[in-house]
């Protein structure tokens, strides 16, 4: 039996003297398995004699429950030890462990069964020993060593917990750099992930998008024009056919209606039943001339687009339906008037309105094809003091042909209320007639709600102020693009001013040039003409002129630098040139001649010394000062954008009298780059221009806001008349009034409705 040694190593102790020292009674000296009874409480307390043996039971021994004892505090290891003393360290530390199985050379007994007589010795192979355990199966560990005292325990204590710390970290970042191994990698793309399964959140209905229509394809100005040119005649013809087609259907709705009419008039009278039948007649011939306005409308729910002209295409179907049963359903007594008037001139309207719209696209197209390089239009968001701004620069004329094709304002609104318009018609005809058992009524409510809410204004409201401002702009030489660059032109705004929009090509003349010193007239005009070319100034087209006529060219300078006070300097071949305006030379310690009574005109000096004087005068046209009164009445405020240093609001209030305390006058950085040609900007047209000036730029950028103005509140002034009109006629129809909804009061009702579009139609142009 091999012997155990202490932790220390000193003393020697044997399994029989351990298993007699706990009191084990029925301990086998010789059995490892055999489990040690005995406890202590603490083995720095005195220990207790343990209970004599007893003799075993063929139930098996049974055993004193006794108190685990505390974890005992395993001291520090040692650089070196034997197999022993790691077996007993291991297996006195605070949680149970097994040790590697070795070899006992010992002979092992079987334990007893509690239920069966021993059975004869057998062999059993080599097995880890075990650690006592009680009769609850709890593991009993072995104690320490006796002779050591509580400092070297907690010592112990703290290595052990050193060791473990060690231990842990040096495991820590074991899979650290794992993520990129080949073999990881190959894991993860072989073998599929295992997610835990999470509760379904409720179901959301997501709305399903709509459906963009995409834009109408770019045509080229002229191309555009052409085509727009083609079918003008045909409709005007059509449209004045219709027109007289309802001077007879007129005089057979008054005769009837108005007392003594008819006796005004040498032509007689027909019959009630052939009086329908002339009034179908009449109809039928305006529907025959406007059959391209009547597919158009029926055609638009097919491609999500209704508007108002779909509701006239079934007012006058429904109308021409009536009149034509109607002698058949009152049995040869016809006691009211077929509603023909009021739905013919309905369809003359939108005829009308289409050749109006028509026409205001070709002056548009027309005039945007004038020029081969045009000035553009547009409304940058966000330009200048937060605000928008618009910009005119020049580029190619891309997206006009698209916007002008898109559909305008009053039809984006009738999109939305006609189809409520249709869906309440129906249910109010079938309401009047099937709801009050009156079946033969039911085309004549139909026609009567149908007629009441086709409102006269549904194509007049754009067609005649986009014509009358199309014939106003193409005289000053500037085009609309559309619908579609009027919708962001309301609010307050800036328009950006440059050097040619408030004195174009021509406006500025030399009035005389003055050489100082010995430097020729050929070196100064050069370089002075260099730096106001390369400044951006509009004074290019004139010193380049000059350069011409003396014989001189321009020099090339570097370091060119662009002063607050008027003025710019520049480096060519070493010398330093300063060009500017009177006050910039005296910022600059330039000697200037005494008595200078010049009021405009641009200074050179050479290294410091005065080189030249050049006169200018500036002629103001006509058209600014309207232009900018029109601009700050309607909230948009002038942003002098200029590069020339003479213009600057005190010399345009002291000489031209212009409103400058409206105007806002940027710092010369900001002048620049807001009038910088390479900048971005907005994709959306709002304007092209064919002449310079700020006359055209001011009365595109107005004319556009007062269009979409006038539109807006035409169309839903029309739409306020549609929803009156079927109102009414739902209620005179429910109640059967034929004597109240008669087409002569249908007819006076819709043109009661018409007259405020006619009005603010007229007043477009006139600003």
């Amino acid at each position: 039996m091999p012997k155990d040694k202490n932790h220390n190593g000193d003393d020697e102790f044997s399994l029989e003297s351990i298993l007699a020292e706990f009191g084990s009674p029925t301990a086998d000296p010789e059995d490892p398995e055999t489990p040690a009874p005995g406890g202590f409480d603490g083995w720095w307390e005195q220990e207790k004699e343990a209970p004599p043996p007893k003799e075993a039971e063929p139930a098996g021994p049974t055993l004193p429950p006794v108190k685990p004892p505390e974890p005992p505090r395993r001291p520090p290891a040692e650089p070196e030890e034997s197999p022993e003393e790691r077996d007993w360290r291991e297996d006195t530390i605070p949680f149970p462990r097994y040790s590697p199985q070795r070899e006992d050379p010992a002979p092992q007994k079987p334990s007893q069964s509690p239920k069966k007589p021993p059975s004869p010795p057998k062999e059993v192979p080599p097995k880890a020993e075990k650690a006592p355990k009680d009769s609850e199966g709890k593991v009993l560990e072995f104690p320490p060593n006796q002779n050591m005292t509580p400092d070297k325990l907690v010592a112990a204590k703290l290595a052990q917990l050193n060791r473990r710390a060690d231990e842990f970290a040096g495991h820590m970042f074991e899979e650290e750099g794992t993520e990129t191994d080949e073999a990881v990698r190959r894991a993860e793309r072989l073998i599929p992930g295992v997610d835990e399964e999470e509760e379904a959140p409720p179901p959301v209905r997501e709305r399903k998008p709509k459906k963009v229509q995409p834009p109408p394809p770019d045509v080229a100005p002229d191309e555009l024009a052409r085509r727009y040119a083609k079918g003008i005649k045909s409709l005007r013809l059509r449209a004045i056919l219709v027109f007289l087609l309802l001077i007879p259907a007129a005089y057979l709705t008054l005769s009837e209606t108005l007392p003594g009419f008819a006796d005004r008039f040498v032509l007689p009278l027909p019959g009630p039943v052939l009086r329908c039948y002339l009034l179908a007649g009449c109809q039928g011939l305006a529907m025959v001339l406007g059959l391209d306005t009547i597919f158009e409308g029926l055609m638009r729910p097919f491609r999500r687009c209704t508007g108002m002209d779909t509701v006239t295409a079934l007012a006058n179907l429904f109308v021409l339906a009536d009149a034509l049963t109607l002698p058949a359903l009152s049995g040869g007594s016809v006691e009211r008037i077929p509603l023909c008037l009021a739905a013919a001139l309905g369809l003359w309207c939108c005829m009308w309105g289409s050749l109006q719209k028509r026409r205001g696209q070709r002056l548009a197209c027309r005039t945007a094809a004038a020029a081969s390089e045009p000035y553009l239009v547009t409304r940058d968001e966000g330009k200048w003091n937060n605000r928008d701004t618009y910009v005119k620069w020049s580029g190619p004329v891309t997206g006009f042909g698209s916007q002008v094709q898109a559909p305008d304002g009053a039809e984006q609104i009738y999109r939305r209320m006609a189809p409520i318009l249709i869906i309440a018609c129906v249910l109010f005809s079938l309401i009047s007639s099937l709801g009050r058992e009156r079946l033969r009524d039911l085309l004549w409510c139909l026609g009567a709600t149908f007629t009441a809410s086709a409102s006269l204004s549904a194509t007049l409201c754009f067609g005649i102020p986009w014509r009358k401002l199309s014939a106003r702009l193409s005289k000053s030489g500037a085009a609309l693009a559309g619908w579609q660059g009027m919708v962001n032109t309301t609010g307050s705004s800036n328009l950006l001013l440059s050097d040619i929009d408030l004195f174009p090509a021509g406006s500025v003349s030399l009035n005389g040039v003055k050489i100082f010193g010995d430097w020729s007239i050929e070196k100064v005009v050069g370089l002075t003409a260099t730096l106001i070319r390369d400044s951006g100034s509009g004074l290019e087209k004139v010193f380049h002129d000059l350069l011409r006529s003396q014989g001189a060219i321009y020099r090339r300078g570097g370091e060119l630098a662009v002063y607050e006070g008027g003025g710019v300097s520049e480096v060519i071949r070493g010398e330093q040139v300063l060009v500017g305006s009177a006050s910039f030379m005296v910022l600059m310690d330039v000697a200037l001649p005494p008595g200078l009574k010049v009021k405009n005109a641009v200074f050179c000096a050479i290294n410091g010394d005065l080189a030249g004087i050049f006169a200018l005068n500036y002629h103001l046209p006509g058209t600014v000062p309207p232009a900018l009164d029109s601009l700050i009445r309607n909230r948009i405020t002038p942003v002098l954008a200029t590069r020339d240093f003479n213009l600057i609001p005190s010399m345009l209030r002291q000489r031209f009298k212009l409103p400058v305390e409206k105007l806002e006058f940027p710092p010369v950085a900001r002048r620049r780059e807001l009038s910088d040609p390479d900048q971005s900007h907005s994709d959306t047209l709002t304007a092209v221009l064919c002449r310079e000036g700020v006359g055209p730029y001011a009365e595109a950028v107005v004319g556009a806001r007062r269009l979409r103005s006038a539109v807006r509140i035409s169309a839903v002034l029309a739409c306020l008349g549609s929803v009156a009109g079927a109102l009414l006629s739902f209620y005179l129809t429910f109640v059967a009034a034929y004597a109240s909804l008669t087409a002569a009061n249908l007819t006076l009702f819709l043109l009661m409705w018409l007259v405020p579009t006619l009005l603010i139609s007229g007043g477009v142009d006139r600003y």
